[in-house]
């Protein structure tokens, strides 16, 4: 079989999706949006090794399979497939003639990752987040813009900037915190810093943030600095099971979650609990799985072996109960993912606005990376395959005392644009 009829087979031809390979077949309209090229064999013989979104994500990543048009028009348009009209004989004839191909098994681009030693130990999860997050602070500038601020952003309003929808997600939080002059926050996986220094510089505050990425401790320190905050708020380049300090009136974690690992969770939450004080509140920010119904296939795909190293998602359930079993009393939750799309949609356009920077400074390779995932994880949060999630928990006082307001509002307007 050529290539161009594998396509047609499994891509329905009202999808308007292209294709071209170098054995000079092709299928698909000649005018449309997206075109997908099989460039050489090699990207056959990662398809054909691994047939899953990781052989694909490997011809891509490679060079040997492009895009044109954007990936997250390719994505929205394929899909998801329904495969379920092909013949068990077509699939006999496809499995025999791409075997030549499967037997090969080309080594995987170099920005893919297995880590080693015992899963969410302190040095893997610090080798996890230096994959990840200590690419180059420059290339995040490119791509996050000014805020510097790797978490969904939370817009007023649909047509909002990047920069003000990112502020408005530090204020909401801010908020649901109840943050007060004098209070002592504690924000885990803090990023470059954004909490930290939002929550000082409008609540009065004094707050700790706490890294495992160096890169980032190093721009949040200097960004401290910078604005003469040194007494007040610090950025510290360790793991939070490190953190000494305790009787913090609030502890925020924006985008942690996900690293910590589900067997993971009584642990993690029972640690935040202690290092609050009576009546004080935790927030929780996490990407979540709809549910836990459909099974997960994490430690072979794309996403942990190129992205995220050891990630995984629960439903939002799970990790409610995680919470709600440590100890907090769950106040207020909901679900961002619509925000989360935007938020993506912004970055992805950074990106391709700064690809040649981008390139200069990180390589082709993880560019391409970065390409393909924002892409498909803005399809995600469209479809509903992955949501994100707010909880909001409090360690109760003497009594049953929350110090919560009988009916709480943070739907205070947000921060003005400028």
């Amino acid at each position: 079989m050529k290539l161009a009829d594998v396509f047609s087979l499994i891509v329905p031809s009202d999808r308007g999706v292209a294709f071209r390979a170098y054995d000079g077949s092709s299928a698909g309209p000649a005018d449309a949006a997206v075109t997908l090229e099989v460039r050489s064999p090699k990207a056959v013989q990662y398809f054909a090794s691994a047939p899953s979104q990781l052989g694909l994500a490997r011809a891509y990543v490679s060079g040997e399979l492009e895009i044109h048009g954007t990936a997250y028009e390719a994505m929205r348009r394929l899909f998801p497939l329904d495969l379920s009209h092909i013949t068990w004989a077509q699939k006999a004839r496809i499995a025999k003639d791409f075997l030549p191909y499967a037997l090969k098994r080309p080594t995987p681009p170099p920005q893919e990752r297995t880590l080693r030693g015992e899963r969410h130990s302190k040095n893997r999860d610090a080798d996890a987040i230096h994959h990840h997050y200590d690419v180059s602070n420059r290339f995040y500038r490119w791509v996050l813009g000014p805020s510097m601020a790797y978490t969904c952003a939370v817009f007023p309003s649909a047509d909002a900037s990047l920069e003000v929808a990112q502020e408005e997600k530090f204020d909401l939080v801010c908020r649901k915190l109840g943050l007060q002059p004098g209070m002592r926050l504690l924000d885990v996986g803090c990023g470059w810093g954004g909490m930290v220094l939002h929550a000082v510089r409008n609540y009065g505050v004094t707050a700790i943030g706490v890294t495992l990425s160096e890169q980032q401790a190093i721009w949040g320190q200097q960004a401290i600095a910078e604005a003469g905050l040194q007494d007040v708020a610090q950025i510290r380049f360790s793991d939070y099971r490190d953190v000494p300090e305790t009787d913090f009136d609030a502890v925020s974690s924006i985008g942690l979650t996900e690293h910590i690992g589900r067997a993971n969770y009584a642990s993690y939450f029972g640690f935040l609990f202690g290092k609050l004080k009576a009546e004080g509140r935790m927030l929780n920010h996490t990407i979540t799985r709809p549910n836990d119904v459909e099974p997960t296939h994490y430690r072979t795909s794309f996403i942990n072996r190129y992205v995220f190293p050891d990630g995984e998602l629960s439903g939002p359930a799970t990790v409610m109960s995680a919470m709600n079993d440590a100890g907090f009393e769950i106040r207020h939750e909901e679900n961002l993912r619509e925000h989360y799309a935007l938020t993506l949609k912004h970055w992805c356009d950074n990106l391709e606005e700064h690809w040649a920077e981008a390139v200069a400074e990180a390589g082709e390779g993880t560019s391409r990376v970065w390409r393909l995932y924002m892409a498909a994880s803005r399809v995600g949060f469209e479809v509903n395959t992955i949501q994100l999630h707010q909880t909001l928990g409090v360690k109760l006082g003497a009594g049953g005392a929350s110090g919560m307001p009988l009916r709480p509002d943070f739907s205070t307007a947000g921060v003005v644009a400028r």
